[in-house]
C-alpha cells in the first residue's frame, strides 16, 4: 500500500537500519556545486547513477533495513526508482535538518535500534566503514563519519534525539562541530567512522573518477559515467588545444 508520505517495500526485524538521505534527480535540486562543469542533463543523470549505487551498496549489508529519507514531494518519484530495493519515506519538515530528525523519530524513538543515515552520493565508500559504524552503536549513543570539509557524511544513533540537529550548521564547514557540541551538551558518547569525502566539485569527480578505474565493480554504474565523463572531457581539452 503507497501513501504520500511512505512507499512500504518490505518489512525487517533487524536492529540495524541503513537510511539513504535522497532527493529526486531534478534539475537545480541535486549536486548543485557541479552546474559549472557539467550541464543540468549531465548532472542529475550522474546522481542517478549514484543513487543506483549506493542503494546497491546499502543492499549488500547483511541483516540490515534499508530506506530512503526524502522530501514529501519526492517519495513517489523516489519509490519507482528505488522498486523493490528499499522503503521510501517522506520526512517532516523541509532541509537536511528535519530530515536527519525524521529518520530517528520514525526508527529509533518507539523501539531502539542501530539507525545509521548517509549520503545518496555515496557508492565509494567501503562497506568495512558501514558495518565498523553500526559496531560503534554498541558502545557509543551516537557515531559520525566526518568529511574532510568539516561537514560529515554519516550519522548514526540508537534513540530519537530531536535537538541534536537543527538548521543552524547544515551544509556549513562547522556542520560536524554544531553537531558534536550538541552531543556533548546531552551527555552522549561519541564514535568516529573513518574520515571521507562527498561529490561536491569537479575535483571531486577527478578524485572518485580515479578511484573507480582501479575498482569499477565498488560502483559498475557510476564507473561508466565517468569514464565516459572523462573521455567527452578530454576530447573538448583537446579541440581546445588545436584551436
Amino acid at each position: 500500500m503507497e501513501s504520500s508520505s511512505e512507499t512500504v517495500v518490505r518489512s525487517s526485524e533487524s536492529d540495524r537500519v541503513l537510511v539513504i538521505m535522497a532527493k529526486a534527480p531534478r534539475p537545480g535540486a541535486v549536486k548543485t556545486r557541479l552546474a559549472p562543469s557539467l550541464c543540468l542533463n549531465a548532472v542529475i543523470a550522474f546522481y542517478r547513477c549514484l543513487l543506483d549505487d549506493t542503494l546497491a551498496l546499502a543492499r549488500s549489508l547483511g541483516n540490515v533495513e534499508v530506506a530512503i529519507m526524502c522530501p514529501h514531494s519526492d517519495v513517489n518519484e523516489l519509490a519507482q526508482l528505488a522498486g523493490n530495493q528499499a522503503n521510501v519515506i517522506g520526512q517532516k519538515g523541509e532541509g537536511l535538518a528535519a530530515g536527519l530528525t525524521s529518520v530517528f523519530a520514525h526508527f529509533a524513538e518507539d523501539r531502539q535500534r542501530r539507525t545509521i543515515a548517509f549520503n545518496s552520493d555515496s557508492p565509494h565508500l567501503p562497506r568495512s566503514i558501514l558495518e565498523d559504524a553500526f559496531e560503534m552503536l554498541a558502545a557509543h549513543d551516537v557515531v559520525v563519519g566526518p568529511t574532510h570539509d568539516g561537514g560529515y557524511y554519516l550519522v548514526g544513533a540508537k534513540a530519537s534525539h530531536p535537538t541534536l540537529f537543527a538548521r543552524d550548521g547544515m551544509g556549513t564547514s562547522s556542520a560536524l562541530d554544531t553537531l558534536l557540541s550538541r552531543a556533548r551538551a546531552l551527555a552522549l558518547s561519541v564514535g568516529f567512522a573513518d574520515p571521507f569525502y562527498d561529490i561536491d566539485v569537479a575535483d571531486d569527480l577527478t578524485r572518485l573518477a580515479a578511484e573507480l578505474r582501479l575498482a569499477p565493480e565498488r560502483a559498475p554504474r557510476t564507473a561508466r559515467w565517468l569514464k565516459e565523463w572523462e573521455l567527452v572531457a578530454a576530447q573538448l581539452m583537446m579541440g581546445k588545444k588545436e584551436l
